[in-house]
């Protein structure tokens, strides 16, 4: 081996050397280390229980000392608890007692009225008994009496019934007539003078024109010559005319003139503003006269819807169905005895609103029935029933006010009124209908009128002679005096009324005037 490699062992071993070295010194200082940190550890669980046994003891002695406490209070409040009691228990022993010396007094008490009730009962008992033997010795001395006065008077007990009553009857009957003459002079004078008042301050402030119409319109023309061209080429132009109108066309011998026939107004209105257009345009031949025809119904229709707008505008009524407006605008096209019925309409809700007015009811709601009272007249040509139904069921149909409807059925008399707006309806109705000059009669039918007013009233026992007289507004009956009395009067004015409300059609009213005139002549001789 050379010099180089016994330095290199040599170094290896000196390294080894000194790693085991290193080792053995490093367990050395490690054995000693745990020797420490166990003497400390040791030191320290011995510290801590010697603390733990302190803390222990002292936690004993507080404890028996918190024991102590608290039995002491539960015994003081077990004490004060026992103490409570016992004074209830006194409390309630001595509410008892003297309940019981109450119930005592009580039924001491209830004992003596029982003994009293006692011997009220057996006096009663005893008046009884005798009030019995003089309530039969009285139907005995009754029967008696009965039998003598019986004998007397020769009638039986049911004739001498019968003729008391018929006394009484006729006294009371007499002073039921002087008491209800009585009352309703009285009654009479005062509502007269209000509701003339009312009325005639209503009608002051209410005016209103009427056109009257009828069932033809007359169409002038600028000469003769035109009455061939509308006729036109056989027949041909008045054919069209007739069939898209549904108006008959009159061309006879009357110089420069037209007339259109129907019942229908609106229809008749069309007609008639066709012609006029068709005289002005010149060209009359059938597709002219159709393309006239709408053009003259648009028109018509724009009329109405105008119409209906004023009537709502003049009344002040609003809220209004559209169609309830649009058959408000026809009733302009509508008339009655020659009385325009919208006219006869607006008046109507005037004067209701005037006297609503005055008498503090609703007044919108016065004109709104007065204004559709005879909205059925718009389609009484079309539809089957009495315009007064026809009216209601459409006023129904578009939601209007119960009192509407009411007033509407009953504006004529068909039904009783319910509410105060229809009363003012139907009076209103009858101021504007009755008022001289707003509506024409046929001769006929006024003269059957009066001749059935006077038959009613001739049809009366008593009656000597009637009259008919202020156009039929007033009948006058002369009685005998021989056979009604001033009191019958009353009677027999009632019952005649009320036979002319049943049996006869009138407008506005008819005033009934009964006399009885007495005379006594002598002569000196």
């Amino acid at each position: 081996m050379n010099n180089k490699e016994v330095c290199i062992i040599d170094l290896v071993i000196g390294l080894l050397i000194g790693l085991v070295i290193a080792g053995i010194a490093s367990f050395i200082f490690f054995k000693l280390g745990i020797k420490y940190r166990k003497k400390q550890a040791e030191e320290k669980i011995g510290g801590a229980e010697n603390e733990a046994v302190k803390i222990l003891n002292e936690a004993v002695k507080q404890a028996e000392s918190k024991k102590r406490e608290v039995l002491l209070e539960a015994k003081e409040e077990i004490h004060r608890s026992k103490e409570t009691l016992e004074k209830e228990i006194r409390d309630r022993r001595n509410e008892v007692q003297r309940l019981e010396r109450r119930l005592l007094q009580k039924e001491e008490t209830l004992d003596r009225k029982m003994e009293t009730l006692e011997q009220k009962d057996e006096q009663l008992n005893k008046k009884t008994k005798d009030v019995q033997s003089l309530q039969d010795k009285t139907l005995e001395i009754q029967k008696k009496q009965i039998e003598e006065l019986e004998r007397i008077s020769g009638l039986s007990v049911e004739d001498a019934k019968d003729y008391l009553l018929k006394n009484i009857e006729s006294e009371v009957k007499h002073e039921a007539a002087i008491l209800i003459k009585e009352i309703e002079a009285k009654a009479k004078e005062e509502a007269d003078k209000k509701a003339k008042d009312i009325i005639a301050c209503s009608i002051q402030k209410c005016a209103a024109d009427h056109v009257s119409e009828i069932t033809v319109s007359v169409v002038p023309l600028p000469n003769d010559e035109m009455k061939g061209r509308i006729i036109g080429r056989e027949g041909r132009n008045i054919r069209t005319l007739e069939t898209l109108t549904g108006i008959d066309l009159i061309i006879d011998d009357t110089p420069e003139a037209v007339i259109l026939s129907g019942f229908d107004p609106i229809k008749r209105e069309v007609a008639r503003i066709t012609l006029e257009k068709l005289i002005l345009d010149g060209r009359i031949h059938p597709a002219r006269i159709e393309e006239m025809v709408e053009k003259a119904k648009k028109e018509v229709e724009n009329t109405i819807r105008q119409e209906g707008d004023r009537a709502t505008f003049e009344t002040g009524v609003h809220g209004l169905h559209p169609e309830v407006i649009k058959l408000l605008g026809k009733l302009r096209f509508r008339t009655s005895y020659g009385q325009n019925v919208l006219n006869h309409s607006i008046e109507v809700a005037q004067l209701a609103g005037l006297m609503a007015s005055e008498l503090g009811v609703d007044v919108t709601l016065a004109k709104r029935a007065g204004l559709l009272h005879d909205i059925g007249k718009a389609v009484d040509h079309e539809i089957e029933g009495s315009h007064v139904t026809i009216g209601a069921d459409l006023a129904k149909k578009y939601k209007e006010n119960n009192d509407v409807v009411s007033a509407i059925l009953s504006h004529h008399g068909d039904i009783e009124a319910t509410s105060i707006v229809a009363v003012l309806v139907q009076a209103a109705d009858s101021i504007s209908a009755a008022r001289p000059g707003a509506r024409r009669e046929t001769l006929e039918s006024y003269i059957k009128r009066l001749e059935k007013l006077e038959e009613i009233a001739n049809s009366f026992n008593g009656v000597e002679k009637s009259f008919a007289i202020q156009a039929g507004r007033e009948v006058r009956i002369m009685v005998k005096p021989e056979d009604v009395s001033d009191e019958g009067m009353v009677m027999m004015t009632r019952e005649i009324v009320k036979k002319i409300e049943n049996e006869l059609e009138y407008p506005g009213q008819i005033k009934v005037n009964v006399i009885r005139e007495v005379r006594a002549i002598e002569y000196a001789k």
